[in-house]
């Protein structure tokens, strides 16, 4: 295929991944104002932590109005609002079929392994971002608790939209992103860039590391979701040290196996460097080996 053609390509798979994204932010932007059925709208996803009854005496009540209900003080705030929410929501939600055009476009270039190997990173990638949201989400409420109830009787909470959507947004990439730290690091090891004997080595250094990381990437001074976050990242990176123990250890058996760490620094590799023909194998062989293109020396369909 000609730099043209994977062009053309790029730009189809482009068109459809945006194409998927924009069919979702409709999806999104119905859903914030309707219930699902049983599922309650995104609107009152977003505003549960803010509506929560342990608030209710902080948060400013109007004469006549009923319920929970934040501030619109611009008049395309509340459009804004929708569309930046039901855009994120139906993004993830479909993320799957648009990140599927992104696949098609690179994985012929790809090895059967390194195939897999996206599959299982994209995977668990995927689950560690959900579970830090998911952490997040449980954590905001009582974040916003103590960070509200420092006026005491002397402040009354009125939140404004873009303000209260921005600061729940924003703890929910934070924690996602947090989450995917201690993958990074497995990956880092099957690299061969870092060793479980140097991370158990920094260990402390790193647990450290990592309060002061969640204190200064916690948009809210609260300690609550400081402590959650660091706690959570704690419990994934010794998770992710013992799997780095566990792959090192495998290697370093074989290695064992295969004789390389008996060899001196000052011998030669064991490789065999005797040269082979060119034209090796008689004429109905390569005859064989052309019309059946799969048996050939790592040969690899990624169709």
């Amino acid at each position: 295929m000609s730099l043209k053609d994977h062009l053309y390509e790029l730009r189809h798979r482009l068109g459809m991944a945006m194409l998927i994204i924009a069919i979702g932010a409709v999806f999104g932007w119905i859903w914030f104002a309707v219930r699902l059925g049983p599922i309650p709208s995104l609107g009152e996803i977003m505003t549960g932590p803010y509506c929560q009854p342990e608030l209710a005496p902080y948060r400013v009540q109007f004469p006549g109005e009923e319920g929970c209900k934040l501030l619109q003080t611009e008049p395309f705030e509340v459009f804004m609002i929708r569309l930046k929410v039901g855009t994120a929501a139906g993004a993830v939600l479909l993320s799957p079929f648009w990140l599927y055009q992104f696949w098609a476009f690179i994985t012929p270039g790809l090895y059967a392994k390194e195939r897999n190997f996206a599959r299982t990173f994209v995977s668990f990638a995927a689950v560690l971002f959900a579970a830090g949201a998911v952490l997040a989400y449980w954590v905001v409420p009582q974040g916003l608790q103590v960070l509200i109830s420092f006026g005491g009787d002397n402040f009354i909470t009125a939140l404004t939209g873009e303000k209260y959507i921005s600061f729940i947004i924003t703890m929910l990439f934070i924690f996602g992103v947090s989450f995917e730290l201690p993958l990074v690091v497995v990956m880092l090891n099957r690299a061969g860039v870092i060793t479980y004997e140097a991370l158990a080595k920094w260990r402390r250094g790193l647990l450290m590391g990592l309060f002061v990381f969640a204190a200064v990437a916690t948009p809210g001074t609260d300690p609550i979701s400081m402590v959650a976050l660091a706690i959570a990242l704690s419990i994934l990176f010794e998770l992710a040290i013992q799997i780095t123990r566990v792959h090192d250890r495998r290697q370093a058996k074989v290695r064992a196996a295969e004789g390389w760490d008996a060899l001196d620094d000052d011998e030669a590799a064991p490789f065999d460097y005797t040269p082979s023909g060119v034209d090796g194998g008689t004429a109905d062989e390569k005859k064989a080996v052309a019309s059946e293109p799969e048996k050939r020396v790592n040969y690899d369909d990624a169709t």
